[in-house]
């Protein structure tokens, strides 16, 4: 009963599910109160929602889970293809989408890697080497010479 008074609250955006409200609508095979949650929650909310959705495994939801696959919070998206990859469906289109998929959070994953090896290796400046000390040099050198 509690449950379902979370499930109106939520649809009248009062207040978000809780993880305890979604293991609940696990126990009880409410596909659509969790495909709801993956549309309209907010980033937690989705991403428990995808994860959910694993273990209910109703095809029906492969759909909402192809539109989470778009997220622009990578966790959820990155549920949903985990999710559909476990769901094990025989369509040839929905397993390529999975791949290419899985192909691009690695290469995201690999240019965070790049950018953060490449801010290490930026900031390696010689003191020797500033601007700043060289125009003092020069500065200094200038004034040794005679003037004309």
């Amino acid at each position: 009963m509690f449950y379902q008074i979370s499930y109106w609250f939520f649809k009248l955006k009062l207040s978000q599910p809780s993880e305890n409200a979604i293991n609940y609508w696990i126990d009880t095979n409410a596909v659509n109160k969790l495909e709801y949650a993956l549309i309209h929650g907010n980033y937690k909310t989705r991403q428990l929602a995808a994860e959910a959705l694993e273990f209910v495994g109703q095809p029906s939801s492969i759909p909402v889970l192809l539109v989470a696959i778009d997220d622009k919070i990578q966790n959820v998206s990155i549920a949903a293809l985990n999710t559909l990859e476990r769901l094990g469906t025989k369509d040839e289109l929905i397993k390529s989408i999975i791949r290419k998929r899985f192909n691009w959070v690695k290469n995201l994953r690999d240019k965070e890697e790049r950018q953060k090896s490449a801010k290490v290796k930026k900031h390696n400046i010689y003191r020797w080497e500033r601007t700043s000390k060289k125009s003092f040099e020069m500065v200094k050198e200038r004034l040794k010479r005679p003037i004309r």
